[in-house]
């Protein structure tokens, strides 16, 4: 996450963060039942991976359990009007991870996320690391406890960073060599007229 948040930093985006707290780092009291969205004042712990400038972090969510932080990544992700551009890019990573994956792709499935304005969904294959839970799958459809073709429908398996830019700029019709191209088409046409 932190390669993802330097990253949009970089470019000028803002960045928040989800955080689930862990007794013993902090007390029981600065513990919260639900997600809340809090202005960070202060440089924030490094055992929370954040190693970026604390002044680019605008806020933060700190949380409990992780149905809390699902349901705070699912109200990132949706997209309220055609012009919001928002995608969920699942990274390799452990239970909470696959627990926060299906979970979206679920809502997904079921209409809740996406009905009005589609979010897509990239799954990062980096070095191969989800081909066994992508072979799993495909087991499922042969017992056929998933359609066929039903998971597949609901994401984007991309091995590297170039497939995926690729994806959202064809998902987003965000081609930079085609808004290029139709500048200078333009401009020329302004030309010649």
């Amino acid at each position: 996450m932190d390669a993802a948040t330097k990253g949009a930093l970089q470019a000028g985006k803002p960045v928040g963060g989800f955080k689930i707290e862990i007794i013993g780092i902090l007390g029981r009291e600065d513990f919260c039942t639900d997600y809340r969205l809090t202005t960070i004042p202060r440089i924030i712990d490094p055992n929370t991976h954040f190693s970026f400038p604390v002044e680019s972090i605008k806020t933060r969510m700190k949380c409990r359990f992780f149905s809390a932080r699902k349901h705070g990544l699912v109200d990132a992700a949706v997209r309220l009007d055609s012009s919001d551009k928002t995608a969920v890019i699942a990274l390799p990573g452990g239970v909470g991870t696959l627990d926060e994956v299906f979970e979206i792709l679920a809502l997904i499935q079921l209409e809740r996320i996406g009905s009005a304005f589609p979010v897509p969904f990239l799954l990062m294959n980096y070095d191969s690391f989800y081909s066994k839970l992508l072979e799993f799958l495909d087991v499922c459809e042969e017992w056929g406890t998933v359609a066929k073709g039903e998971v597949s429908s609901l994401w984007k398996v991309c091995d590297d960073n170039s497939q995926a830019l690729a994806y959202l700029e064809e998902f987003y019709d965000l081609s930079i060599e085609k808004s290029r191209h139709d500048d200078r088409s333009q401009s020329l046409h302004r030309t010649v007229s």
